[in-house]
């Protein structure tokens, strides 16, 4: 996604990154937070960021022809030295559906999610809250043409 040029195709690739997020959401058996994940981060802030990017106006750029460098063979090495390394640690373990920790097949089920939401981080919620619609405020108050 970041080293594309063009950036409808980064926001492109970034949707089928919040897919892969989702997925794993799922393979860690938290539903909720799997779904949220796609509504919220796939739905939502991807209409933001088209907007964005739709609001900015961006012009073709000329065609640039894509070569081979240092950093795209240095992302692939590491990428797949990640890898390797992700499937050893899958392999090594004798069985991961049981090495779950105390309670952590409430983390991602709706009473786990809305006892912390509501509870621990009420707080830090109601401030994100503010927060955004500050912004929300800010992006209209920015947009709107003077008369």
């Amino acid at each position: 996604m970041v080293t594309l040029r063009n950036p409808v195709m980064s926001a492109i690739s970034l949707v089928a990154n919040f897919f892969c997020i989702a997925v794993l959401y799922l393979l860690l058996q938290a539903q909720l937070l799997a779904v949220l994940q796609l509504v919220v981060y796939t739905g939502a802030i991807m209409v933001l960021v088209v907007f964005v990017i739709m609001l900015l106006n961006l012009g073709r750029e000329e065609k640039l022809t894509e070569k081979y460098d240092f950093k795209k063979i240095a992302a692939v090495v590491v990428a797949s030295g990640f890898a390797l390394e992700m499937l050893f640690i899958i392999f090594s373990m004798e069985n991961p559906a049981t090495e779950m920790a105390p309670g952590a097949g409430e983390l991602g089920t709706i009473e786990g999610v809305g006892s912390a939401l509501f509870g621990t981080f009420l707080l830090p919620f109601e401030v994100t809250s503010i927060l955004l619609l500050a912004g929300i405020i800010g992006a209209v108050v920015l947009a709107r043409r003077k008369a």
